[in-house]
């Protein structure tokens, strides 16, 4: 494949994107008939859009049919290898093309913070770095995508040119969310994730610039030195601007005016001499230059040696880069892979690992089970041992107290037939002593029933005379009733009486102590009741 074909697949591809009406995959010959006509004319050829005609049978091409047609009847008529300076030439006509046609899509945007120019300078980043993938979804169909190592190196380079913070780790978690960005993703990050607070349009173009110089133009390094003169040789101050096949200088840092080239081949060398200053040793002529340190020196020395390494190259330095950053990126996936591989293959032995451990792991239970239980039977038997001695020493022992409690019994025993014996005795006495006791008590409870007799004769005779005195108490109240009743007779008969005597014929019957009673007619009769009491 030609490498002009190759560096603008991603630009074709965009293009013939945008001309697709539908998610088929396919688009229109007559419409990719326009894109031809004026990628011959950019290449100097005419009438190259003529064999899409002829080309197959169908009224549409996929890009991959369209992208042989380009590479058989337009591309083939380039050489092989080309000079750097053409094929960046012929790369930037091809992309200016393709952008015609895609730009629609891109600049319609809402919140646009890039300019007109700065979005075709991204478009062509974008499709420098950026790799062609078939599409998954759609048949026949390739995406441009940018993996997301390119856009933080990218977001971050601008971020530093305008002097704003770039949060890596913020950028890297969203990119890994993300994944492989295509076109429009990848300037709304760059502009949602570098320019936060930046309004300045011309500082934001710059930055834009910058990037575009690098990746685009294959830019290696600009600044300031001195060039000594071929007709007046005096030092003059310049801006120079290094790329792999070209020194060139401009009177003013804004690159407008252009006052020459000098040559850089793979035969040129750089040779540092005194006062800071560098001899650039080409093919045709040498060339003398001036830094204005020793440390800018030594950077255009290391700058200017790799530009004639790559000089003589067919492919720009920057994609030379890329390509070697993606052969890293897919040996990282391949180790990636690998490493993915031999973790489920450590994995799944370690799992053959972990299921032989429980299985030893179990054994060893079991074992310090069966372990333990012997241990524990160990320890029962010699209990059971000990057990078993000290109850044969305890049966000696009981035995020997056995023998001795048996001949203390035979000793009690004879005691208690001795006892036996004399407790008879004592029976036999007590008994002849119980028959004399039963024999008195009968005697006592004859004299007991005779004296209880005799107190029934007393109790009956006192009940007689109790009788008796209720017989003289009822005579004395009836002659009380009848003393009144002779007082008042003689009270009536003698009235005039002494109070005295009157008193103690009153108290005649009721002895007293004062002074002695009046003997009346009933006394001895009362006296008589009193003696047999």
């Amino acid at each position: 494949m030609s490498v002009l074909l190759e560096n603008v697949s991603n630009s074709v591809c965009l293009a013939f994107k945008a001309l697709q009406q539908d998610k088929s995959g396919f688009v229109n010959k007559s419409k990719l008939k326009v894109l031809t006509a004026n990628i011959g004319t950019l290449l100097d050829l005419y009438g190259v859009e003529r064999g899409l005609e002829h080309f197959r049978s169908t009224p549409s091409l996929s890009f991959d049919q369209y992208k042989f047609y380009l590479q058989n009847e337009v591309f083939s008529s380039f050489p092989t290898k080309l000079p750097l300076a053409e094929l960046r030439e012929y790369e930037s006509r091809i992309a200016e093309v393709c952008w015609l046609v895609c730009r629609k899509r891109y600049m319609q945007r809402d919140h646009k913070v890039f300019s007109d120019d700065a979005i075709y300078q991204l478009y062509r980043i974008f499709c420098v770095l950026a790799e062609l993938v078939p599409d998954s979804k759609i048949e026949h169909s390739y995406q441009v995508l940018l993996h997301p190592s390119e856009v933080c190196n990218i977001a971050q380079t601008i971020a530093s040119s305008l002097g704003c913070i770039f949060d890596e780790e913020d950028f890297t978690n969203l990119s890994i969310s993300m994944g492989s960005v295509r076109l429009a993703p990848f300037l709304a990050l760059l502009e949602s994730r570098c320019m936060t607070g930046v309004r300045d349009v011309k500082a934001i173009a710059e930055a834009a610039t910058e990037v575009y110089q690098k990746i685009v133009e294959d830019v290696i390094k600009k600044g300031y030195l001195t060039k000594k003169g071929y007709i007046f040789p005096t030092m003059r101050e310049f801006w120079f601007v290094l790329r792999p096949s070209e020194l060139t200088y401009f009177k003013t840092r804004s690159e407008k005016d252009k006052c020459g080239t000098l040559p850089i081949e793979p035969g040129s060398r750089v040779e540092p001499t005194t006062g800071y200053r560098i001899i650039l040793h080409s093919p045709e002529r040498n060339f003398e230059l001036g830094a204005p340190d020793h440390m800018t020196r030594l950077q255009w020395i290391s700058a200017l040696h790799l530009a004639a390494d790559h000089s003589g190259g067919q492919q720009t330095y920057q994609r030379l880069q890329a390509a070697k950053r993606l052969l890293q990126r897919q040996g990282l996936i391949q180790e990636m892979i690998q490493a993915k591989t031999l973790l489920q293959q450590e994995r799944t032995a370690r799992q053959a690992a972990e299921g032989q451990a429980k299985e030893l792991e179990a054994l060893v239970k079991a074992d310090s089970k069966k372990l333990g239980e012997l241990a524990e039977v160990k320890v029962k038997l010699e209990k059971l041992l000990e057990e078993e001695t000290q109850a044969k020493r305890d049966e000696e022992i009981v035995r020997a107290l056995q023998a001795r409690v048996l001949a203390e019994e035979w000793d009690k025993r004879e005691e208690l037939e001795r006892l036996q014996k004399e407790q008879q005795l004592l029976l036999d006495e007590e008994r002849i002593k119980r028959i004399e006791y039963e024999e008195k008590q009968r005697m006592k409870e004859e004299q007991l029933r005779s004296a209880e007799d005799k107190l029934t004769q007393l109790e009956k005779e006192r009940q007689a005379l109790d009788e008796e005195l209720k017989q003289a108490r009822q005579k004395i109240i009836s002659s009380e009733g009848m003393k009144d009743f002779l007082e008042a007779k003689l009270y009536q008969y003698a009235p005039v009486l002494r109070e005295g005597d009157k008193v103690r014929r009153s108290h005649s019957f009721m002895p007293s102590t004062k002074e002695r009673p009046v003997l009346l007619e009933v006394r001895p009769a009362t006296l008589r009741r009193s003696s047999k009491k």
